[in-house]
């Protein structure tokens, strides 16, 4: 069995060379060049076989020594007769000529453009396809759920109450902080240079009400909650508990689906208004810090800049960011594939749909309350 690899070559008629393999073809052994058997390639060669009686075993060094010159003989013109060698040698050389010959179509394919336009038409389609479906299914459970004939265990409702409020509080308290902070400074250096460092507060108080404490929670939201909800999904696709679901006669919109969104529905709101106080209390700290003014003055300009119809269209607009980031990380989630790659790629897809959807929604929402 330690008998190395070789091989011969002959001439068993005109126009044909007759490779012949001897010896322990694995990777325990070096494999031989091929520069003797190019050589005895000629012109008037027309095809090759090969004899494999006197090999005593192989494994997957066989398929690379051959595939090192079954190249040059397509190039050349020369038939290959793979019959001589044993079966499962013979699939994976036609699986790599095959392979091979994909990737040199589609390398020289002169409507590549074309290919890519209509993949992504068709695609889209799907999708669209796929969302539609999505729609109407968690319509027609949540309907059925205000009816009473929908149900979900309540205390799944509390654990994504509870994971995506409370436990959002302090990555919500870091950003919405720096962000107030932020936005104070780079007013205060503006304000300064004409004496009207008091209108910091209105700044902050109008930027966070309106666009920055519903934006800055929905984004967070959606690359902490979302993603999570995607890869949650995702698995149970992958571990086949969803079809396990639908056999058991359990609508997986409504026993999954539905108790996520909810969750986000009732918590971003709050974490909006949460988010909205902390952002004025990091102005405060600059305007009370570095432009001399008093906590009083702060507060007092921050409640006289601001009016409820601020405070309702930030809160409407958060209550939008929910049902998207929801919608998102909920979708991408059920139509996970099969596949750790496949839960990956849901997370992902679900943060940025969930992002890319939060500022246009937000951009209509602008224009529509400035038409109001």
């Amino acid at each position: 069995m330690s008998e190395p690899p070789t091989y011969t070559v002959s001439r068993p008629s005109a126009g044909v060379l007759q490779l012949s393999l001897q010896g322990v073809w694995t990777i325990e052994h070096e494999i031989p060049g091929v520069d003797e058997f190019l050589d005895s390639l000629d012109e008037k060669t027309e095809k090759v076989l090969f004899e494999t009686e006197s090999m005593i075993t192989w494994d997957s060094s066989l398929p690379v020594f051959l595939d090192q010159f079954l190249p040059v003989l397509k190039l050349k013109k020369i038939r290959a007769d793979l019959n001589g060698l044993p079966p499962g040698a013979q699939k994976l050389l036609r699986v790599a000529m095959l392979n091979r010959g994909k990737e040199r179509e589609e390398e020289d394919e002169p409507f590549a453009l074309a290919n890519l336009v209509g993949n992504y038409t068709l695609a889209g389609f799907k999708q669209a396809g796929d969302m539609t479906l999505f729609s109407t299914s968690l319509i027609r459970d949540f309907t059925r759920l205000l009816r009473g004939r929908a149900y979900f265990r309540f205390r799944d409702l509390l654990y994504f109450i509870q994971d995506c409020g409370a436990n959002a509080l302090p990555i919500i308290t870091l950003i919405a902080l720096l962000v107030g902070v932020i936005l104070a400074f780079v007013g205060a250096i503006q304000l300064e240079m004409f004496g009207a460092q008091i209108y910091v507060a209105n700044l902050v108080g109008i930027a966070m009400l309106l666009e920055m404490g519903a934006m800055i929670t929905g984004i967070i939201m959606a690359g902490r909650t979302g993603a999570s909800y995607a890869a949650q999904l995702g698995t149970m696709q992958v571990n086949e508990e969803i079809d396990a679901l639908s056999t058991m006669g359990i609508s997986p919109y409504a026993f999954l689906v539905i108790p996520r969104m909810l969750a986000l529905i009732l918590m971003l709101p709050l974490l909006c208004i949460y988010a909205d106080l902390v952002g004025i209390l990091g102005g405060g700290l600059i305007g009370v810090g570095l432009l001399n003014l008093s906590v009083s003055e702060y507060f007092n300009q921050s409640l006289d800049a601001l009016n409820f119809s601020q405070f309702g269209e930030g809160v409407f607009k958060s209550f939008v960011y929910a049902v998207l980031v929801g919608y998102s990380g909920c979708f991408y989630g059920i139509q996970c594939g099969r596949s750790a790659a496949a839960v990956g790629r849901a997370a992902t897809s679900a943060v940025v749909s969930a992002i890319i959807m939060i500022v246009v929604a937000d951009a209509i929402m602008v224009v529509f309350f400035n038409i109001m």
